[in-house]
């Protein structure tokens, strides 16, 4: 899969997270599955900077795709400096997109990944219009 972040996407959000020695597995570099955690970190800081704190009576984002590729081993120790940018919003959904470089090597992608965010009212379980807020913050 080529990652390409769409020419309309928008940077919303850029934070540096800690390299954990747990972090780590046996062969030694950052586990795939924590590349995950550490773009789920950045989704909700972004989303609860912005003053969206999901109420499970009410509505908020429920992730439907996620995706990640790999590009460079990410190695103890050292900081993850990851940007998050956003397209994409349509009636009930937008994407998000991130890279992954460490602050050390700003300049290098080790990885990127992004998803397919859904707006949903949770007690119906259905999808529902994005708030008109979010939208402009896209915009």
């Amino acid at each position: 899969m080529k990652f390409d972040i769409p020419e309309k996407k928008k940077l919303v959000y850029g934070m540096v997270i800690p390299i954990r020695w747990g972090d780590m597995d046996a062969m030694g570099h950052v586990n795939n599955t924590v590349y995950f955690r550490y773009l789920e970190t950045a989704r909700i800081d972004w989303l609860r900077s912005i003053g969206c704190m999901p109420d499970p009576r009410g509505e908020g984002p429920v992730i439907v795709n996620a995706f990640c590729t790999f590009k460079k081993q990410l190695e103890y120790p050292g900081d993850v400096l990851l940007k998050m940018y956003v397209s994409d919003p349509g009636r009930s959904s937008f994407e998000s997109w991130s890279t992954l470089a460490r602050t050390d090597d700003p300049d290098t992608v080790y990885a990127e990944g992004g998803a397919t965010t859904v707006w949903v009212d949770f007690p119906k379980q259905k999808s529902a219009p994005l708030p008109a807020w979010l939208k402009a913050t896209m915009e």
